[in-house]
């Protein structure tokens, strides 16, 4: 039988994954289980390097940098591997910090709070090439993640709307929709509307747990991923453990998706709870955990579109309300756990944190059920319906042990802590990228089959990765696909190739 030619080969696989948008005219093969880093920059301390995006025409990289002042470094890649910082932009005068960026078609998109950051944030519109502003836009209050939808027609923000110290001011939280081609006319959708599902939703794991908090004050948007038809957003509420469902076309949320519970006792679930047993050891235990997710992303096989998330986790901490608490200071019912004494111990749960909100039934003061922070690894959904086809279990983890890299001293809390996730177009497949705050590193799977992803790879990088960004081959300022880190605790940017 004739061979067909490599390219025609590659082309078919793109087409039948739906995914000829990320294909290159002219691709190369690649192994996405072999990247290595292949430049850096050292942008400055803590903050100094938080989330990137990259303009293609103008070959430049845009990087939050909040470690003095709200700015955002400009790296000039046209001569890549060479990285040359360029002037930054200054956006201190125009609010508070700079939360996150994207880019489309020449523009950059600035996510800015506001210096009282209670008040509605803003979104800074600029030209990639001169960096002249194009548009400011208010929007909610703490945008803390903007995004344009593929096709560059909307800029959509989650605005976390966190309460003040004290929690006597709490915004709602919000999702906001600029229209580019309407003169940039915004819409700010909030969520009262839902607040009479509430009841259902918490019996599938979604939390309202804020003091005084209206249904609206409590919701906190965090991330968003926008469908390749430009049609639809999905947006984390991490704090409430869901997923919010917009429709960007008529400007409305169309669902709130509640994401369940993560139960320890299932054997593909075991995790280490104690930064004090001198040792990794990945146990069962009669404890179950909100996913909490960071980060989405979305993409599609065979013409199926998923979402995939990053269930890093979170607590609200504030002086006026703190909901953590460690196992060893609470009341267990002994009906519920009769061997407590010896799970309160510190090398068994003792010093596993705990949310107080959840799993005291009675309100006196004992619990029945435990509910920690986080799923210490990543899920995929169908993006139709936000069913979960796969959840990784504690096989992110165990990949981390077996590099040797795990952090015994984060056990107590979310492990490993996944907190970014961006999925890449290699050879026609979709590769996911998981980027992990506690042991500096990348996570690299093969998604082709969403329902049981395949490891390729763990990437050290800085030190905690807040951001992740890839870059395809047609997109690359050097010909070859790119992934970026932004890492938050040294200020570093990091490059890697295969």
């Amino acid at each position: 039988m004739q061979k067909k030619p490599l390219l025609a080969l590659l082309l078919a696989a793109a087409l039948m994954n739906g995914c000829t948008d990320h294909f290159p005219q002219n691709p190369v093969q690649e192994d996405p289980s072999a990247f290595k880093e292949v430049a850096g920059v050292d942008l400055g301390g803590v903050a100094a390097a938080e989330i990137s995006a990259y303009d293609p025409a103008s070959k430049r990289l845009f990087t939050v940098n909040n470690e003095k002042a709200a700015i955002v470094d400009v790296l000039d890649l046209s001569a890549f591997p060479a990285v040359t910082k360029l002037k930054p932009i200054d956006v201190s005068a125009l609010g508070g910090v700079a939360n996150s960026v994207s880019v489309s078609g020449g523009k950059l998109a600035i996510a800015l709070e506001a210096a009282n950051k209670q008040a509605n944030g803003s979104v800074i519109v600029l030209n990639t090439s001169t960096l002249q502003t194009i548009k400011q836009i208010t929007v909610g209050a703490l945008p803390d993640m903007v995004t344009f939808s593929p096709d560059g027609r909307f800029i959509v923000t989650a605005n976390e709307g966190e309460p003040n110290a004290d929690y006597s001011v709490d915004p709602e939280g919000s999702v906001s929709i600029i229209d580019v081609n309407n003169g940039y006319s915004v819409k700010t959708l909030t969520f009262e509307g839902f607040e009479g599902a509430y009841a259902a939703l918490a019996t599938k794991g979604f939390r309202k747990f804020g003091p005084k908090a209206t249904f609206a004050q409590d919701i906190e948007p965090e991330y968003v991923a926008v469908s390749d038809n430009s049609q639809k957003a999905f947006v984390t509420l991490q704090e409430n453990n869901g997923v919010a469902e917009i429709d960007l076309i008529n400007g409305k949320i169309v669902n709130l998706h509640a994401l369940g519970t993560k139960d320890i006792n299932y054997i593909l679930n075991a995790l280490d709870p104690s930064d004090e047993d001198k040792k990794v050891e990945l146990r069962n235990w009669p404890i179950k955990s909100f996913y909490l997710p960071d980060a989405i992303s979305y993409f599609s096989v065979n013409g199926t579109p998923y979402v995939i998330t990053a269930d890093e986790g979170d607590a609200r901490e504030y002086s006026a309300f703190d909901e953590q608490k460690r196992v060893s200071s609470l009341k267990l019912n002994p009906v519920y756990f009769p061997n407590g004494d010896e799970l309160k111990k510190a090398v068994n749960l003792g010093r596993l944190r705990v949310t107080s909100t959840r799993g005291d039934f009675e309100n006196d003061g004992t619990y029945e059920e435990l509910y920690s922070f986080g799923g210490r690894g990543f899920s995929i959904f169908h993006a139709a319906d936000m069913h979960r086809v796969y959840e990784s279990g504690n096989s992110l983890e165990q990949e981390v042990i077996k590099a040797g890299i795990y952090d015994d001293g984060r056990s107590d809390d979310k492990g490993v802590e996944p907190e970014g996730v961006t999925v890449g177009w290699m050879n026609g497949k979709p590769v996911a990228f998981i980027a992990m705050e506690r042991v500096d590193a990348i996570g690299v799977y093969d998604l082709s089959n969403p329902g049981a992803p395949q490891f390729l790879q763990i990437i050290k990088t800085g030190d905690a990765p807040e951001g992740v960004l890839f870059i395809p081959q047609d997109k690359s300022p050097n010909g070859k696909s790119l992934l970026v880190t932004s890492n938050e605790e040294d200020g570093t940017v990091k490059f890697y190739q295969p």
